[in-house]
């Protein structure tokens, strides 16, 4: 896998080896702690970011007022030109934290030792064209919150979008009172290696939450074996005690330990837990899943794992043996995204210029040239307005030429993506 370099956004470049941000040939001078806190934001874009995951990340073990971090966000915005009553970078989500806005591309090295774009969907395509299966997980979250715990596999190939609805829903689930939220990912070269990777990832994170002294109580009295998993939250000698309570643990403790963790845990607050790419998931990771899906006491909670049907075939992984069984049991549920029609475009294209009118026959040819696939469109879309070919006007959008093979073509940054996922079919059509 490339390894990331730099980042960019709009017209900035967040150099990552020589910590530096740039916009074209100028280079913007920020202090340490105002590029780090930039650099936290950027690399957990669309999401929302707390104060305290901030000051943690960035003033590790060390006490600073808020206003440290108050200053930082005063020092980014003059240098990005943003403004707080009208974000384009950086929003405060009041008495919270900060969420950063722009879509964001990793730029990495190839083979060949050039960088190039990884792109990522825009915020703005997250929900366009996915109202219904939006609708569907408030629908499930419903579910959970009434004690019948929800295991959601949201599935599709890469580019669908399946991130970016999961991260739409979870900002929505945020506003709506208090709750767990953990968030896991598995990872190609370790994933299947490192038993329970994502939930300790998941149960990480809580932990290091807001309130998450209550949570670590909590795993020390019910699942002290899952605890002794993450040293680094505890002193020498917590430590040393959960290592005598829950050393040796055997593969049935931990899968019983966590479960009852949780179902304590949803009494006070609903929990909803995110798991990504569980095609590159341990074995592990997937018991705990199936247990917990077959357990019938009451749960608030909500398990979302993402997945690639056609790579876990591929790859003869389990998970699609495991998630096919609890689907046949009753025991979970599967949320397929597809591409997204000619409407789906239209939303997209709303969202993201407004009700401008559009050149006649620009719907037709885009969903004809990327089949509706949201990260294609996106970047085929970011391609066209770059070069100027797609240009707004006093009245509108325009097309500076015709739409044809000569004008639309498979954006350069695209192209190494395509050829990672030689099993996908292909949305360009030739």
């Amino acid at each position: 896998m490339p390894e990331t370099r730099a980042l960019q956004f709009e017209s900035f470049r967040l150099d990552l080896s020589r910590e530096q941000l740039s916009q074209g040939e100028d280079v913007i001078l920020l202090t340490n702690k105002a590029f780090e806190v930039l650099r936290y934001l950027v690399e957990h874009a669309d999401r929302l970011v707390t104060r305290d995951a901030l000051l943690e990340a960035v003033w590790p073990e060390t006490f600073v007022s808020e206003a440290a971090l108050t200053v930082c966000i005063h020092e980014l915005r003059r240098a990005l030109g943003d403004q707080a009553q009208t974000p384009k970078f950086i929003e405060t989500v009041r008495g919270r934290g900060y969420r950063f806005l722009a879509p964001v591309n990793a730029l990495a090295a190839s083979s060949t030792g050039r960088e190039t774009a990884e792109p990522a969907l825009s915020p703005a395509s997250g929900l366009a064209g996915r109202q219904a299966e939006l609708d569907q997980l408030h629908t499930w979250y419903a579910q959970a919150l009434g004690g019948e715990r929800q295991i959601v596999f949201v599935t599709g190939e890469a580019g669908i979008g399946k991130t970016s609805l999961v991260d739409a829903f979870i900002g929505q689930v945020e506003t709506t009172g208090p709750q767990w939220i953990g968030h896991g990912q598995c990872i190609e070269q370790y994933g299947a290696g490192e038993a329970y990777l994502p939930l300790l990832e998941a149960l990480g994170r809580l932990c290091r939450g807001a309130e998450g002294e209550h949570f670590i109580a909590l795993l020390a009295q019910q699942a002290p074996s899952w605890l002794v998993q993450m040293p680094a939250l505890l002193s020498a000698d917590e430590f040393d005690l959960l290592q005598r309570r829950g050393g040796g643990a055997t593969r049935e403790r931990m899968l019983r330990e966590l479960a009852d963790a949780v179902e304590t845990l949803t009494a006070d607050r609903p929990l909803v837990l995110v798991l990504e790419d569980l095609h590159w998931s341990d074995g592990s990771t997937l018991d705990w899943i199936a247990y917990t899906a077959r357990r019938r006491d009451r749960a608030r909670l909500l398990v979302l794992g993402t997945y690639r049907p056609v790579e876990a075939i591929v790859q003869s992984h389990p998970l699609r043996t495991i998630a096919q069984e609890l689907k046949r049991q009753g025991r979970c549920v599967e949320l397929l995204l597809d591409y997204l029609s000619e409407a789906g475009l239209r939303a997209y294209f709303t969202q993201r210029f407004g009700t401008h009118a559009l050149p006649q026959g620009l719907i037709e040819i885009l969903h004809q040239r990327t089949r509706g696939n949201p990260l294609f469109l996106v970047n085929l879309v970011d391609d066209l307005v770059r070069q100027g070919v797609l240009a707004a006007e006093d009245e509108g959008w325009a097309l500076h030429g015709s739409i044809d093979t000569a004008t639309v073509e498979v954006p350069e940054s695209l192209r190494q993506l395509m050829g990672a996922f030689p099993f996908s079919r292909s949305p360009y059509v030739t």
